[in-house]
């Protein structure tokens, strides 16, 4: 609530840096319940397939293989903290060499440059960056081995 942001920017932890986000609402939070329900209504609605290829999971980093376990992820999410710290423990212990980030972009390619250094990156924020992000998975897929589980090309 706008009253507990008051308190904590009254008397941060030790050394925190606070800092004011603009954002449409709380999302990811417990006052976002009340979407999680609507959502997951029409969620049950649809029949996910699996994922052809490693998708990480926002909520602890771990990599998901369901369809339907990831789509219960997704709806969860609504209420529950985004774990990219967890994201990026995943891709360095994977391998990864590159990020694509599609729209909204720009916040989690800005944290991976801190997270993942080395690790080339690209935010996708409008179509004119599509040529370059097909360049970059280019670049970072030829001459590769098939991908052995638990590895990112």
């Amino acid at each position: 609530t706008t009253e507990q942001l008051e308190a904590l920017a009254a008397a941060p932890p030790e050394r925190a840096r606070l800092r004011r986000l603009s954002v449409a609402g709380a999302f990811h939070t417990r006052h976002m319940a009340s979407a999680v329900e609507r959502v997951e209504r029409l969620a049950k609605t649809i029949e996910p397939a699996d994922p052809r290829t490693r998708l990480l999971s926002n909520r602890d980093g771990t990599v998901v293989t369901s369809g339907h376990v990831y789509l219960d992820r997704l709806v969860q999410q609504i209420s529950t903290p985004v774990r990219w710290d967890s994201c990026t423990e995943t891709l360095a212990g994977l391998g990864a060499t590159a990020i694509i980030e599609l729209p909204p972009a720009g916040t989690l390619t800005g944290l991976a440059k801190r997270g993942l250094p080395g690790t080339e990156r690209l935010a996708v924020k409008t179509p004119d960056d599509l040529e370059r992000a097909r360049e970059l998975v280019r670049e970072h897929t030829e001459n590769t081995a098939p991908p052995q589980e638990g590895r990112l090309r």
